[in-house]
């Protein structure tokens, strides 16, 4: 069977002495494979694709525990149960305040949730003749100051055979792989709670080990229809631009630090919309696609961010818009037992 999971140690962190667990999944024959760590946040360290005779890395996060504590950029991290900012840490759900902690001083905001660094469990391991799938678990009891509504949040990863997507005009050779990474989050309480949903990544494109990231400024970005949102100087939204068709722009000196909603498209054989960015090298042309299931309570947002550095470019889905638990844009509220879940991917063409 061409698929399998495998561990390694990752070492430890500088506060424990206990080493972190990497997991594996990988296609023996085509050298394709993905790395999960479970105990930080069950972040995605390594995604490694084919296109044709080459091998793409095509995300950075973190290459050490050191650097897993020291990152402030949230690389590869789940959004949850907030994805982006809420102002001032401030929130009003059915009545009551809520302060949450603020991690971004210096806008005065909170962001991204808490989930990032908690230690997920792996509750299940599959191999099939065309997938390696993980999934991962992660309970919270309620205990962290200002969001005192208990959840689960499981996330699935599948690397699987690309042509088994059911999106995408250009059907993959079945020897090629993509992602696909699933998210259900419920509320385990008793009472009525608030929660969207993110992922972070930084994609770009590496060949070999011996290369360093292709840097943005070659690179185009496929955006799908979409209206942008307009932020003010601590990034939290006061309106929204004109509708944009779906278009190409060239990241060549462009600065982007802005949320869309997204406009999805239809498959005429399928009920379920959805919506893919893609992002196109300049060095060798390869095409990496994200795509985001779309429609009610789903991932109808769209973060794209150029960090300083410019080796790489954040596409980010999310459920909701940017301060959401205050202005209720996208927001998910869960009764008791409600879940929020959807699917995103990510391949090369």
């Amino acid at each position: 069977m061409p698929f399998q999971i495998t561990t390694q140690p990752f070492g430890p962190l500088p506060t424990g002495s206990t080493p972190l667990t990497e997991y594996m999944l990988e296609h023996t024959e085509t050298g394709e494979f993905i790395t999960v760590i479970p105990e930080f946040g069950a972040i995605l360290r390594r995604l490694v694709l084919r296109k044709g005779d080459h091998l793409f890395a095509l995300i950075q996060a973190p290459e050490s525990p050191q650097a897993l504590l020291a990152d402030e950029s949230y690389a590869s991290a789940f959004l949850y149960p907030f994805a982006s900012r809420i102002r001032h840490g401030i929130y009003q759900f059915d009545g009551t305040d809520y302060a949450v902690k603020m991690n971004e001083v210096h806008r005065d905001n909170a962001i991204h949730g808490f989930v990032h660094g908690r230690p997920f469990t792996v509750v299940n391991e599959e191999v099939t003749s065309t997938h390696a799938q993980l999934v991962l678990r992660y309970s919270y009891e309620g205990d962290t100051f200002g969001y005192p509504f208990p959840f689960v949040l499981t996330v699935t990863y599948q690397l699987t055979q690309a042509n088994r997507l059911l999106h995408g005009s250009n059907p993959a050779s079945d020897r090629m792989c993509a992602l696909k990474i699933s998210y259900t989050a419920q509320n385990t309480g008793t009472t009525r709670a608030p929660a969207a949903f993110g992922w972070h990544p930084y994609f770009t494109f590496t060949e070999d080990a011996e290369r360093t990231a292709e840097f943005v400024d070659g690179m185009t970005l496929a955006l799908p229809g979409r209206t942008a949102i307009v932020l003010d100087d601590h990034l939290i939204p006061v309106s929204h631009y004109p509708f944009q068709p779906a278009e190409v722009i060239d990241l060549h000196k462009r600065q982007l630090d802005t949320p869309f909603l997204i406009t999805p498209t239809s498959l005429p054989t399928d009920s379920e919309s959805f919506a893919e960015t893609i992002l196109t090298s300049g060095e060798t042309g390869a095409r990496l696609i994200v795509g985001q299931q779309t429609g009610e309570g789903k991932l109808n947002y769209l973060v794209c961010y150029t960090p300083p550095r410019r080796d790489s470019i954040a596409i980010e889905p999310q459920t909701a818009n940017v301060n959401a638990f205050n202005n209720g844009e996208g927001l998910a509220v869960l009764s008791p037992g409600d879940t929020l879940s959807g699917t995103i991917w990510v391949r090369l063409d």
